[in-house]
């Protein structure tokens, strides 16, 4: 079996393993979803004679639903051990439908399945071991991107949910009755994370505290600054319009800083995307001209030592220009 050949399979099966651990997120996800809303249902609406065999039908789906939660419940308290608060709050962050310790089994169930694939297919274990160190890696990237995009969603919502609350507020609402609207308003991610705030003080959870959990959520410094505002107007005492108010402006005038920085350092971003593509560049095309001229790469030693050094010096040097540009407003 040839080096392309084996690559491709091996490009093919990792990208397997990714799609099949997004299915199963989404699986748990919807059936989760159905099983409240069929509780619900079956809860507050009661059917009618001529509905008796739909009534039974959705009896089943509800009673797989609770099964299922037992099921999950039993797992995760046998697994306790394996629980840590700070997954369980990059789960939260990222708004997935899963626990952590399901999450864990997830990743060491997708880990085994592509050993074994990687192993039947190829008939090599190095195979089997690759894929376990790509199925490994995988899920905690696609954690931190989810975590970074709805970080991002709900800070663009941040202002417009602010001006929405003190509007609430100037018309004689209190503050949990401007986080109702909001939530009612404001489309998700905002509305889901402040309708945790509610929830949260639903089951007894202080608003102090619950503020404090959302802005460990979302990690956000105008979240950081409106909620440090909101703890010491409800410890103190004031005007908490006036306080939002000057929260806003805050946040405005911090957002405008921000863009006039992100024009301003986009020349040195650039060189530095630039200069470090620049060698790769330079180096497909010496190939395409010259195939011949990078022969010595696999016969000499001290030319791959060089290369190494090359591609690590490359990335250190495009890191130390994006910590210069980042600018901490």
């Amino acid at each position: 079996m040839s080096q392309n050949t084996m690559s491709v399979i091996l490009l093919v099966v990792a990208l397997s393993c990714t799609i099949g651990l997004i299915l199963v997120g989404v699986f748990l996800y919807k059936l989760r979803n159905s099983s409240k809303q069929q509780g619900r249902i079956t809860r507050f609406v009661a059917p009618s004679q001529d509905e008796r065999p739909k009534a039974s039908a959705r009896d089943t789906v509800k009673k797989s639903g609770v099964e299922l939660d037992q099921f999950r419940a039993w797992i995760n308290g046998a697994l306790s051990s394996l629980s840590s608060e700070k997954l369980e709050m990059k789960l939260s962050s990222a708004y997935w439908a899963i626990s952590d310790t399901e999450y864990i089994l997830i990743r060491i169930g997708v880990a085994v399945v592509g050993f074994i694939l990687g192993w039947a297919i190829l008939g090599n274990i190095l195979a089997g071991l690759f894929l376990i160190i790509i199925a490994i890696m995988v899920p905690p990237i696609l954690l931190d991107r989810a975590i970074a995009k709805r970080q991002h969603k709900f800070h663009d919502q941040l202002l417009d949910v602010l001006v929405l609350i003190n509007g609430a507020i100037q018309a004689g609402y209190s503050l949990i009755q401007a986080l109702d609207v909001a939530v009612s308003e404001i489309p998700a991610p905002a509305s889901e994370e402040f309708g945790r705030i509610l929830h949260e003080m639903r089951l007894g959870i202080s608003l102090e505290r619950a503020l404090i959990n959302l802005a460990e959520r979302m990690e956000s410094d105008d979240l950081q600054i409106v909620v440090t505002a909101i703890i010491i107007n409800a410890q103190v005492g004031g005007n908490l319009s006036t306080v939002l108010d000057a929260a806003i402006a805050t946040i405005r005038d911090r957002m405008h800083l921000f863009s006039e920085i992100r024009s301003l350092t986009s020349y040195s971003r650039y060189v530095g995307n630039f200069l470090s593509l620049m060698p790769f560049i330079t180096g497909l095309a010496i190939f395409l001209i010259s195939p011949d001229y990078f022969d010595t790469v696999s016969t000499s030693f001290i030319t791959q030592i060089m290369l190494v050094f090359a591609v690590m010096g490359v990335v250190i040097g495009n890191i130390w220009i994006r910590k210069i540009v980042k600018i901490k407003v």
